[in-house]
């Protein structure tokens, strides 16, 4: 009987949730913390002068999703989407991206000193195991600046593979 009474409980739950205004969702102050990046951007070299591509970061899911949509510039321009969300059971940030070239890449880690953190491996075309951090770093004038860089002795010396400059799209 108490096995049918906690089962009866917890198929009213979800409804309880409901008629109270629903589920909490993701408005936890780590739910927060990439929110820096949403928004409209042109995305450049450090001196603001080359145009590297354009970026639309939106907020999704009720604040539990930041999804990137990215065009890179040039005369053969790729794209890429990226979704980002805490997750409560681990504690971290993941971002999970995939391109048009047909790369994918799973990222994972959190806000450090200010900044978002996130680190993961893949393959490079040899088939080489390689090291990834991406940071994103938010500028006191309100730009972000992106660097990514790539690591092929398992995080002892790194190199730049991205720096690019976010600057909101009027």
């Amino acid at each position: 009987m108490r096995l049918l009474g906690l089962l009866v409980a917890l198929t009213l739950l979800p409804a309880a949730a409901h008629a109270q205004g629903g589920p909490p969702g993701c408005k936890t102050p780590m739910h927060r913390q990439f929110d820096f990046w949403v928004g409209e951007w042109t995305v450049t070299d450090s001196a603001g002068t080359t145009v590297m591509g354009r970026n639309s970061v939106t907020l999704e899911d009720g604040g539990c999703t930041v999804h990137e949509h990215w065009v890179a510039g040039g005369s053969v321009p790729n794209t890429g989407q990226s979704l980002n969300a805490y997750d409560l059971g681990t504690g971290q940030w993941g971002q999970d991206w995939v391109g048009s070239g047909g790369d994918v890449l799973h990222l994972r880690g959190g806000l450090r000193d200010g900044r978002m953190v996130l680190e993961g491996e893949a393959k490079d075309p040899a088939g080489k195991l390689l090291r990834q951090r991406v940071s994103w770093i938010p500028q006191p004038d309100g730009r972000v600046r992106q660097l990514w860089e790539t690591s092929g002795d398992g995080g002892r010396t790194w190199a730049v593979s991205f720096d690019g400059w976010y600057r909101r799209t009027p």
